[in-house]
This record gives C-alpha cells, sequence and structure tokens, in this order.
C-alpha cells in the first residue's frame, strides 16, 4: 500500500480516514460504565444534519457525497444516508480499549442491496451499510517493511495512520459470515454480517465480538480502538440506496 499513490473509489477507507483522525481522538472513555453509547442517536432531535459528536468523513476525488441526516423512524431518531453514485461516511473519533469492552451493538436497515456489488473487486467494493471499527497505530504490531510504509505515511500526511480497520457489512450476495480482505487494502478486514435482500426494509438488530473478530482477522492482540465509523456507499457501481442506522453501543460482556 503506498501512502502517497492517489486511489479513486470508497474502498481505501481505511487511507481516507487518515487525515479525520490525525487531529487527534475526540474523546477517551473512562471504563466505568458497562455501556459505551457511542452512537447515541435516538437521543437526538430529529431533522438536524449531524449527530453530536459525529463528522463527515469524505474522499479525494469522490465528489459525490452521499446524504447524511437524522430523522424519525418507529419513533425513533435514526442516521439516514442517502447515496445515489455517491460515497461519504460519518466518524467519531474515540478512543476506546477493546479488551475492556469487546462488544459492539448495533441496529441497521436498507431499501435494497446493490446488484454489481462484489465484495472480491474494487469495481463492485460497495455497501448500502457498514459500520468501520479504526485502530489506533502501534509500532510493535508492524513488521519492518510495514514500518517503512507507516514512517511514510507520517512524512506524506504529519500523522501515522490507524494500524487496521475491521468493517461489519451488508453485502449483495456474499454469503453471511465471510471474512475477506477489503479489495484495495488487506489491512481492513470485512465481515458480511448481513447479506441479500431477505430482510432488506427491515430494522436488522446486530451484536459482534469485536476482540475475537480482531484476533480472527489478524491473528494479534487489538490495539486501541481510535475511531468509529458509519458509511453507505455506490460511488463504483454508480447505484443508489437509502440506510438507516440505530444506536451504536459497546459492551462490557454479553447481557
Amino acid at each position: 500500500m503506498n501512502p502517497n499513490r492517489r486511489i479513486k473509489g470508497s474502498g481505501v477507507v481505511l487511507i481516507g480516514v487518515w487525515m479525520v483522525l490525525f487531529t487527534g481522538y475526540g474523546f477517551v472513555w473512562g471504563e466505568s460504565s458497562a455501556v459505551l453509547e457511542v452512537g447515541a442517536f435516538s437521543t437526538q432531535k430529529a431533522g438536524r444534519r449531524l449527530p453530536s459528536q459525529w463528522e463527515p468523513l469524505h474522499f479525494k476525488d469522490i465528489k459525490s457525497h452521499t446524504h447524511y441526516r437524522l430523522v424519525e423512524s418507529d419513533g425513533r431518531t435514526v442516521v439516514e444516508a442517502k447515496a445515489d453514485g455517491s460515497a461519504s461516511g460519518l466518524i467519531r473519533k474515540i478512543s476506546i480499549d477493546p479488551k475492556e469492552y469487546p462488544i459492539v451493538r448495533w441496529r441497521w436497515k436498507v431499501s435494497n442491496v446493490l446488484q454489481k456489488g462484489n465484495v472480491h473487486q474494487k469495481a463492485g467494493d460497495d455497501y448500502p451499510a457498514r459500520l468501520y471499527i479504526l485502530f489506533a497505530h502501534d509500532p510493535d504490531k508492524l513488521s519492518f517493511f510495514e514500518k517503512l510504509k507507516y514512517e511514510a505515511a507520517k512524512l506524506f500526511y504529519g500523522e501515522y495512520p490507524p494500524l487496521a480497520s475491521i468493517s461489519y457489512i451488508w453485502a449483495s450476495n456474499a454469503p453471511k459470515g465471510l471474512m475477506v480482505p477489503n479489495a484495495y487494502t488487506d489491512r481492513s478486514i470485512m465481515f458480511v454480517v448481513k447479506s441479500g435482500e431477505a430482510k432488506v426494509n427491515r430494522w436488522v438488530d446486530e451484536e459482534r465480538d469485536l476482540y475475537a473478530d480482531y484476533r480472527e482477522a489478524f491473528k494479534d492482540e487489538p490495539p486501541m480502538i481510535s475511531g468509529v465509523a458509519i458509511m453507505t456507499d455506490a460511488d463504483n457501481t454508480g447505484e443508489t440506496v437509502t440506510a438507516y442506522y440505530g444506536d451504536i453501543l459497546f459492551l462490557k460482556e454479553r447481557p
């Protein structure tokens, strides 16, 4: 992965979030609460463009952005994302210890899947909904050549990029349960948690053991979480989709 190379397409989210995260962590959680409300969308007022503590995530060379806003759905405030051949996300900069809070829980709903979506190809690297977890840079977890790449990235951007990311996706036709590297970089591993049209236009509750997923994906202990992002994109396929995101929670343990 060449950090100086200009790359088109939303699949390179791991690179795209570098500049957003360079301003530092927006908040560091204490270790007293059993549940961390990272995306407390339901407590906010519908009609606002962005939820508080979240900010836009845009990508170089992508001029058409997904439109995000807070709306009411089934009596709750949620984030609506509308993509029309577009790509962008929302991100919250936050530091969380994944060993202390290994469980992530969220809700989502999509209007349709993307017919040209393909988890194995850059041209199909679009998803109606996905949740990203970013992990902080840790030089002790890099090989010699990887350290050189990260040093080059620091020279170019002024800060080290995140070490890695995990992406939970709603795929078009990939089998549920599949773990696959992103088509742009193997530092971003995707888990297919929903696939196909069986549950479109329905709210679906999700829960993952993020700590276990990281160990499976990278064969190592995870570093600190440095950010959480949501993204609905269709820039590669040129299709149209609407997604909704409910509250995003991190838990110390399953209830």
